[in-house]
């Protein structure tokens, strides 16, 4: 007695795993939003760990003075340094100097110096940085206002000066 082969059964099998495979295979990839959602909480992690640290620095991209127009910055060489100890300021400055300012005899908002307060508080979208310091010839008010995804605006109040806003981003400190 001879066995008939049954073709149809055979092709529905192989059809029925060809199948599966593939669903399997493709329910394991991400989809360009999941992966956009994991990087950004994983950004999210990184900037709160820099500012539970203390230790980042903020790299301006744009300047805005009192009541000037918005200036973009091509020297990428700016920075303000925060360090739970130390402030360090190399940012450039546009605007109007008051008393103890000399036309053309101050190098920006140049200075470095030990914060006497430092604050920071969490909102729902950013955290609020509050720094005060003293400098060499000013005192300085600063505050910081960074978004959870990393970007900053940061904005310089002085005894001397009228007040300048930066837009930026913190990263971590180089290793020197």
């Amino acid at each position: 007695m001879k066995t008939k082969f049954n073709y149809n059964l055979v092709s529905f099998l192989i059809l029925t795993v060809a199948f599966f495979s593939f669903a399997n295979a493709n329910a394991q990839e991400k989809t360009k939003k999941q992966i956009k959602e994991e990087a950004k909480i994983a950004k999210q992690k990184e900037v709160a760990l820099l500012v539970d640290s203390k230790e980042f620095v903020f790299s301006p991209r744009s300047v805005s003075p009192q009541g000037g127009r918005n200036i973009t910055l091509s020297d990428t060489s700016y920075e303000m340094e925060f360090h739970p100890d130390l402030i360090k300021s190399y940012l450039p400055y546009f605007g109007r100097g008051y008393s103890g300012v000399t036309y053309g005899g101050d190098n920006g908002m140049d200075f470095e110096g030990k914060p006497t307060v430092y604050t920071v508080e969490k909102t729902k979208k950013n955290y609020i940085i509050k720094v005060e310091v003293r400098g060499e010839r000013d005192s300085y008010t600063i505050m910081l206002s960074v978004h959870l995804e990393g970007g900053a605006y940061l904005t310089v109040n002085s005894n001397n000066r009228s007040s300048i806003s930066y837009d930026g981003d913190i990263e971590k400190l180089p290793k020197k």
